[in-house]
Formats: structure tokens, sequence, C-alpha cells
């Protein structure tokens, strides 16, 4: 039993999976030192909550799958 409930479509996780992972490589390329770690762990925890199907802002905001608005 999970403790969370997917609550984003599959068209937003791949989306979210696409940016994250165009983030963290273009971050590399781009950027050099602390700044591109700290935005690539951004890009990257972004493509997790794609992968995973959960948004805890989502969540906390109350949008997405199964929400009452």
């Amino acid at each position: 039993m999970t403790f969370y409930r997917k609550n984003i479509g599959g068209l937003h996780q791949a989306v979210r999976i696409a940016l994250g992972v165009a983030v963290a490589v273009a971050t590399f390329v781009y950027l050099t030192g602390a700044a591109a770690w700290l935005v690539a762990l951004g890009g990257a925890g972004f493509a997790l909550t794609g992968l995973v199907g959960y948004c805890p802002m989502c969540a906390m905001a109350g949008i997405g799958k199964g929400s009452a608005s």
C-alpha cells in the first residue's frame, strides 16, 4: 500500500519527466559550479514527481485528479 495517491494524469506526468530531464541536462551544458548542481537537482526532483505520478504542491492546493475543484 502506498502513502500517496496519484494526482496527476498521464500527459502531465510525461511533460514533467521531459521538462525535468531537459532542465537537468541543460544545466550542466550552460552552468558551472554549485549553482549547476542545485538547478540540476531541482530538475531531477521535478522529473521524479512525474515518474511517481504525485505532485505534493498540487495535493496541498487541491489541484489534480479526484479534487472537487
